[in-house]
């Protein structure tokens, strides 16, 4: 069983933090689309280094502790797991604060108020009266 340890630890890490999609309403899984377009760029980076100091013998991974199943460039299967689930659970948390304290992204939608504070005065408006 010790072959599982790696992915319990994800496992753990999944389930510690996705409560705070449902109580706290964060929206990272019902937003798919920026969830990937966060997560692409993270897990290129850290697999392409991955699999240089893998190739490079700079990096290992005891074999008792990971599944054994290799992906190109003898990359652990645990590993680019670990690369998807550390930064959702990190978002996970990260979103949970700004609900918890109301703060905003500042890439919401404003608020109507915001909006029509934000407009040009109508044409003559601004010169006021003649």
């Amino acid at each position: 069983m010790r072959h599982l340890s790696y992915l319990a630890v994800l496992v753990g890490c999944l389930l510690g933090t996705a409560p705070l999609e449902w109580f706290l309403g964060t929206r990272v899984y019902a937003r798919p689309r920026r969830l990937a377009l966060t997560l692409l760029p993270v897990v290129a980076v850290f697999v392409a280094w991955d699999v240089y100091a893998i190739a490079a013998g700079q990096w290992t991974f005891d074999p008792r502790s990971v599944t054994g199943i290799r992906l190109p460039g003898r990359l652990p299967l645990d590993e680019l797991l670990f690369f998807l689930v550390v930064p959702v659970c990190a978002i996970l948390t990260l979103e949970a604060v700004r609900a918890v304290r109301g703060w905003p992204a500042g890439d919401e939608p404003p608020a109507a108020e915001e909006v029509a504070a934000q407009e040009p005065p109508a044409r003559g408006e601004a010169d006021g009266p003649r």
